[in-house]
């Protein structure tokens, strides 16, 4: 089904059309991604990193919970699995320029862009979890994968880049390993609030734990979005 995560409105349609097929939803993996693109914006005015990687899935995630919810059951709970990146440790969240209008990095766009996410994953498994809710929420940080996501690099980057590729990057199989654990180990079960790396549970930065910024993320993303 075509999805357009750039764009508010075919978000909105995506998920109207799914709803409409009447189908259980077991698993939601918010994977697509952009990274280092130079400044660009979203359709809905979004700097590209923030509104792609980050409301996009934001807005995907909030408008599915109804069919998450109804599809899980106690001890066999509907997942939700979020990529994020290890670049998060390095990304900070400016709360009144989120679209960084001020002073545009690609690099800190997609940084934020990450953190953003892990702030998303570990405030609505709080939310989960106070209600009751049969869903669990977990982010992934797949590591370094061999796709076109590094294709923004800069030249010499892209020269220096190959001949390391097969010792240093993962093939795109192996990245999505990680993933596909959380997705569906047993041992995960009724489990959630966890980033993961190689299948193993990883501290993520001091900045993503914050409940106070978790907050104040989710209530400007809901304004953002036109979420109530």
């Amino acid at each position: 089904m075509y999805l357009d995560l750039a764009s508010l409105t075919s978000v909105r349609q995506f998920v109207q059309r799914y709803n409409a097929k009447g189908l259980p939803l077991h698993v939601l993996v918010n994977n697509a991604g952009v990274m280092l693109v130079p400044e660009r914006r979203t359709e809905d005015g979004f700097e590209l990193h923030f509104g792609l990687n980050y409301l996009g899935h934001f807005l995907l995630t909030n408008l599915l919970l109804g069919a998450l919810r109804k599809t899980g059951k106690p001890g066999k709970c509907s997942r939700i699995v979020i990529m994020s990146s290890a670049t998060h440790y390095g990304g900070r969240l400016t709360l009144d320029d989120l679209q960084g209008r001020l002073c545009y990095s690609s690099h800190a766009a997609y940084a934020q862009s990450k953190l953003a996410l892990l702030l998303l994953s570990y405030h609505l498994q709080e939310q989960l979890l106070v209600r009751g809710d049969p869903v669990t929420v977990n982010a992934v940080d797949p590591g370094m994968v061999d796709t076109a996501l590094y294709d923004n690099l800069c030249s010499p980057a892209q020269v220096a880049k190959k001949p390391f590729a097969k010792l240093l990057f993962r093939t795109p199989a192996e990245g999505a390993s990680t993933a596909i654990y959380a997705a569906a180990a047993s041992e995960l079960e009724g489990i959630g609030g966890l980033y993961l790396y190689n299948g193993r549970k990883t501290e993520s930065s001091a900045l993503s734990y914050d409940k106070r910024l978790q907050t104040k993320l989710w209530k400007q993303s809901c304004a953002l979005v036109g979420l109530k």
